[in-house]
């Protein structure tokens, strides 16, 4: 996908859409909330926002590097998030409680270490759980209330580690898989279908040379001499089957038929096609035909060579037109 599509299982799950966008907002929104209800409780302020706002760079990290499995910079980065977050928020709170409030940075940052699990970094998130374990392990021996006592409320979120790593998994490479089946099914439609036109040109071409060709072969076949208009008649149309080779972008109806005509006059003509219009709007590309068409009819005697000009030239094709009043050379 040049800009190819990204695919994989955050994609699968929305976490590029602007519906996970507003969740993450309101998800901040949430902590911002709780932080705010261990305002009276702190020692200190400024600890409580810098705990908020580590928990926002995790998330706006998960959300903004696209990148799938993530880099490992901002891997680690999230994994930090959530244990300062803990450890800032922890500095401040004297006293555990059971109150969720009090933990919320160990929620919150349990929620980004269960995204790392789906962004393909199972042991990040793992080291960041744990560590945020232990650390509400040294909060509870800090203040009194035993490691244990702190830490067990926190074990709770090992359950939702647990998932995301069953997630990362079983998800994720079932997910590539639907992608890569996915692509190999787009490739070969496109195979099938470039198959079709070649089919379908080669068709066209047949019917085409056929049309051409067919009457000039049944009168060999049914005259044991040419006369010599049939004779003329096989080198014009030895003439027009080579343009269609060398010339192709020039064998369209306008031009093949003012060639037959010129030629039928004793003019030389030459048509060449260096592929110059294949990428050109059709538009311009019938302005270029037009002029070419005219110009040939327009020659009396002598030759006339066209040559579409190869790919990114300043100009796209070029007429050299040589009687005897001389050469003109004319640039399209």
């Amino acid at each position: 996908m040049s800009d190819r599509q990204i695919c994989d299982a955050p994609t699968m799950l929305g976490m590029r859409s602007r519906s996970a966008w507003a969740l993450g907002g309101f998800f901040m929104f949430d902590e911002t909330i709780l932080a705010a209800s261990t305002w009276g409780d702190a020692t200190r302020h400024w600890p409580i926002v810098a705990a908020l706002l580590s928990i926002v760079i995790a998330g706006v990290l998960i959300l903004v590097v696209r990148s799938d499995p993530m880099p490992l910079p901002a891997a680690v980065a999230v994994a930090l998030c959530g244990p300062v977050g803990c450890a800032l928020a922890y500095s401040v709170l004297s006293v555990p409680s059971s109150a969720a409030a009090e933990s919320w940075p160990s929620a919150a940052g349990t929620v980004c270490a269960a995204f790392l699990c789906v962004r393909g970094r199972v042991l990040a998130g793992w080291v960041g759980v744990l560590s945020m374990v232990g650390l509400a392990a040294w909060w509870g021996s800090r203040t009194g209330a035993g490691a244990l006592a702190a830490s067990l409320p926190q074990l709770v979120n090992v359950a939702t580690i647990l998932m995301a790593t069953v997630f990362a998994f079983t998800i994720r490479p079932a997910a590539r898989l639907i992608f890569e089946l996915e692509d190999e099914a787009t490739r070969r439609i496109a195979a099938e279908s470039a198959a079709a036109a070649t089919l379908a040109e080669r068709n066209r071409q047949m019917h085409r040379l056929d049309h051409l060709v067919r009457p000039i072969l049944t009168t060999i076949a049914e005259t044991e001499s040419l006369q010599p208009h049939q004779r003329r008649e096989c080198r014009l149309l030895e003439a027009q089957l080579r343009d269609s080779l060398r010339g192709a972008a020039l064998a369209v109806p306008d031009v093949s038929a003012a060639a037959r005509s010129a030629r039928e006059k004793g003019v030389e003509v030459v048509l060449v096609d260096d592929h110059g219009l294949d990428d050109v709007r059709a538009a311009e590309k019938q302005r270029i035909l037009d002029r070419v068409a005219a110009e040939i009819r327009d020659t009396e005697v002598g030759s006339v060579l066209v040559r579409i000009l190869p790919p990114n030239r300043s100009a796209l094709a070029t007429i050299l037109v040589k009687n005897a009043g001389g050469i003109r050379r004319l640039e399209l």
